[in-house]
């Protein structure tokens, strides 16, 4: 992977649009991140996709998160063509939190096409590696 791709010079700016619609909850938000047929996946092989920038947009305001609730911190792990691979860490402030990987194909214009999502929650005990005495 290379980061002189076309995902690389739209991710940065995708990802802050991203959390503000996170944030927002506003359906111009959310749907501005997708192209028209885009597909979102909840996890990999999703049997049930989110299809479509309105569908998109429904699915996720009914599941949405309220602002405050959350904090989101990611990195780019590179991109290849039109694909971005984002780490992110899910911190929610009365809940879990979360490890995630997203895989996002971007097109030209700086939207997703596609989007999926693979996450487990993080593990309250030691970190791994960690050695326990005793």
């Amino acid at each position: 992977m290379t980061e002189s791709t076309m995902a690389a010079g739209h991710i940065a700016a995708w990802m802050e649009r991203y959390q503000a619609a996170w944030a927002s909850n506003r359906p111009e938000d959310i749907g501005g991140l997708f192209t028209g047929d885009a597909v979102y996946e909840t996890r990999p092989h999703d049997p049930d996709p989110w299809r479509g920038r309105q569908e998109i947009t429904d699915r996720w305001l009914a599941a949405r998160d309220e602002p405050g609730a959350w904090s989101f911190t990611w990195e780019l792990l590179g991109t290849d063509g039109a694909t971005a691979f984002v780490q992110g860490v899910t911190v929610y402030v009365e809940g879990p939190s979360y490890e995630n990987l997203w895989v996002v194909r971007m097109d030209g214009s700086g939207r997703a096409a596609a989007f999926t999502e693979w996450f487990m929650e993080r593990s309250k005990g030691p970190a791994p590696g960690t050695q326990l005495l005793g």
